[in-house]
């Protein structure tokens, strides 16, 4: 029996990976308000520090808003800068 000839009940699952997507171009986002800390929230770590953009999969034209838009919001003190368990 050669390798081509092998058959199967069901074929065998290959599994699709989601594309990434920036969710400020998909919902049609222009202004990052700082003064919403729970929004900013979901760009930091337990640690206070700002996720990449390879996680968020956020492009890099929002990464800057938002980096920007944390760190004022640090300095505003709406968020900290360090803490153990900040979510």
């Amino acid at each position: 029996m050669a390798d081509s000839e092998i058959r199967y009940l069901t074929p065998p699952s290959i599994e699709v990976k989601k594309g990434k997507y920036c969710r400020f171009q998909r919902s049609k986002i222009t202004h990052i308000d700082y003064k919403d800390p729970e929004f900013l929230l979901k760009f930091l770590n337990e640690q206070g520090k700002l996720l990449p953009r390879r996680l968020t999969g956020t492009s890099l034209k929002f990464q800057r808003k938002v980096s920007s838009s944390v760190k004022r919001a640090r300095q505003l003190a709406l968020l900290s800068y360090v803490a153990d368990n900040l979510k």
